[in-house]
């Protein structure tokens, strides 16, 4: 439509001109953003081409995929809910079999407990036990702490990571997080900053609940994450540990136990293509049997491999043989 009112046509031009006039700080006014305006970081940066930086996106380092990864492989994973095998060097996804479905992690969980204690935590801090780490669940894996034991995180994480201790799960976490419950909404916290965000954590020892469960991907996040410790690292490749502690009168008692990874204690050999470095385990009966281990190839490559759900504690180990086997494809 033509315009035939030329004098409102010129205000309206004129209150343009005025509106950028100070939009541009030609006043002598500058425009407060709400946000740096030469940050390399900034999807808004204002910097020219030339110089310009663009800040790594959040997945940048990880593997990533949105879908099962099956083609090119001979993996036979059926007696398995999910699987994945993650190559750490050239972040790719050499396999994924339902990495994507929410399952019961069962002691896969204390990965994340691990995690988030050398966070937050110090190797020497005294963890005193209280009469909530008593486990009386049939079963359970403990190392017979009692009310009033003192102990140190670090032996804590041993007992955590090795013996698969349920007991030092639930010291460890009220200790950092002042109860279960305070611990519980920190993996979660920590599980969503790493963007572990398909995973929902209501325990530090993953004994049953249906309200706590895990993603096989969500796994490798967690795992990858706790990989940046040295002390994490340390700890998943010792095949035993003997420590001595304190009672509620400050007598000692020992802690002394094997390895429950197969591979590391002889009973279960690794394809010839690699080396487990360590790893995880996990068994309940609504979760099955799990694994997650780090292991290296003979030119030194990383890869993180896990399994969740399968049926058999005899299945659990051929299938991760077998999925570790494409390492060398």
């Amino acid at each position: 439509m033509r315009c035939t009112n030329k004098k409102s046509a010129r205000r309206l031009c004129a209150f343009v001109l005025l509106l950028c006039f100070l939009l541009t700080g030609c006043s002598g006014n500058s425009f407060q953003m709400s946000y740096d305006p030469n940050s390399s970081v900034s999807s808004f940066s204002m910097n020219g081409v030339k110089d310009a930086e663009v800040a790594d996106s959040f997945a940048s380092n990880l593997c990533v995929t949105a879908q099962d990864v099956l083609e090119n492989t001979k993996v036979d994973m059926e007696q398995a809910g999910a699987a994945g095998l993650f190559d750490l060097t050239d972040s790719t996804v050499l396999y994924a079999k339902n990495v994507h479905a929410q399952m019961y992690p069962a002691s896969l969980t204390k990965v994340m407990t691990a995690l988030v204690a050398l966070k937050y935590g110090k190797l020497e801090d005294v963890i005193t036990v209280t009469n909530n780490a008593i486990i009386t669940e049939s079963g359970a894996q403990i190392c017979d702490l009692a009310a009033g034991d003192t102990l140190t995180l670090d032996q804590a994480l041993h007992a955590l990571l090795i013996h698969s201790a349920n007991d030092a799960a639930v010291a460890i976490a009220e200790h950092i997080g002042g109860s279960v419950e305070g611990f519980a909404d920190m993996m979660n916290e920590e599980a969503k900053a790493i963007g572990a965000t398909n995973s929902h954590f209501v325990n530090p020892n993953g004994l049953h609940d249906d309200n706590h469960y895990v993603t096989a991907y969500d796994m490798y996040l967690i795992f990858n994450e706790a990989l940046k410790y040295e002390k994490f690292t340390e700890i998943i490749q010792t095949t035993s540990y003997e420590s001595t502690y304190s009672d509620s009168i400050g007598d000692p008692k020992t802690l002394s136990f094997d390895t429950t990874n197969q591979y590391l204690n002889g009973s279960q050999a690794a394809p010839d293509n690699v080396t487990v470095i360590g790893g995880k385990t996990g068994t309940t009966n609504a979760a099955q049997n799990c694994l997650i281990i780090y292991v290296k190839d003979t030119s030194g490559k990383s890869y993180i491999s896990v399994i969740l759900r399968a049926k058999e504690r005899g299945i659990l180990y051929t299938e991760m043989s077998d999925l570790l086997d494409e390492i060398k494809k």
